[in-house]
């Protein structure tokens, strides 16, 4: 059983959701990345995407465009993610899912990128772009590597895709919230818990929500439906807004520890 797996199993006996959480690896600077996951777990994190720059990220809204942006001009690329990753995985044992375009993956090979991840001590990986009828070779590469694809499924997504998604998946499924980039929002998009539940009735697997969810009222809003809650620009933004600062890891651990604590279940809700 994977880290990913272990993990839902975990909070399934417990009275918490999951708190998934993203960064961009290398933003604003490779030696700070390591830190950063470590405050995010102490905050209560369960998973942490790590986000790979790409120059065309065009899933993303302006606040992770930045990000990418002040990663690659620090230098960063895949390999440098792996990086990140193998070092952080000397310090934790949290699962850690890598999150990329297809290009770079294409550009790394899929053969050599499934090894180095495995090797560097990844669990898993989304790729935004990669079509799941294509993914054949890469599917493969995976499971021999005794990793887990994640795939993303919109509000859009006929029920046969959904089935198959799933069937393609490992670890759980990544629930797109809404249309468009990513991004803060206000409120829940009103397509997102009637997503959830059509997921849920042809997929056992666990579901995690994302895109516009970056404060604790959206973590307590959707708890009851979700197995975790996916939170990005909120965590990226304040790396952007006080990626300079010492403070900055206390201040995501606690940002973390609030949007835990929307997560956590009262006996009636289990």
């Amino acid at each position: 059983m994977s880290r990913i797996s272990k993990t839902f199993e975990q909070l399934n006996t417990g009275r918490s959701r999951g708190l998934v959480v993203y960064l961009t690896g290398g933003d604003p600077h490779p030696d700070r990345t390591v830190d950063f996951v470590l405050a995010l777990e102490k905050g209560g994190a369960d998973i942490v995407e790590l986000g790979v720059p790409f120059s065309d990220p065009v899933a993303d809204g302006p606040v992770i465009q930045c990000a990418s942006e002040r990663s690659l001009q620090a230098g960063t690329n895949l390999a440098g993610v792996l990086d990140i990753l193998r070092r952080i995985r000397e310090r934790s044992d949290i699962p850690l899912v890598i999150f990329s375009y297809l290009n770079p993956v294409l550009r790394y090979g899929f053969e050599k990128f499934t090894e180095d991840a495995a090797t560097a001590g990844a669990d898993g990986a989304l790729l935004t772009d990669l079509n799941v009828d294509e993914a054949g070779a890469y599917m493969e590469q995976m499971e021999h590597r005794g990793l887990d694809p994640v795939f993303l499924i919109a509000p859009t997504t006929s029920l046969e895709r959904i089935k198959t998604l799933s069937q393609s998946s490992r670890g759980f499924l990544y629930l797109v919230s809404r249309t468009g980039v990513t991004g803060e929002q206000k409120s829940i998009s009103e397509r997102a818990i009637p997503l959830v539940e059509r997921v849920r009735s042809v997929s056992k697997l666990p579901l995690a929500l994302g895109f516009g969810l970056s404060e604790r009222k959206h973590m307590e809003e959707v708890a009851p439906h979700v197995d975790a809650a996916v939170v990005g620009s909120a965590v990226v933004r304040m790396i952007g807004d006080q990626g300079d600062e010492k403070s900055l890891p206390s201040r995501l651990t606690a940002l973390c520890a609030e949007l835990k604590a929307g997560l956590r279940l009262d006996t009636s809700t289990v």
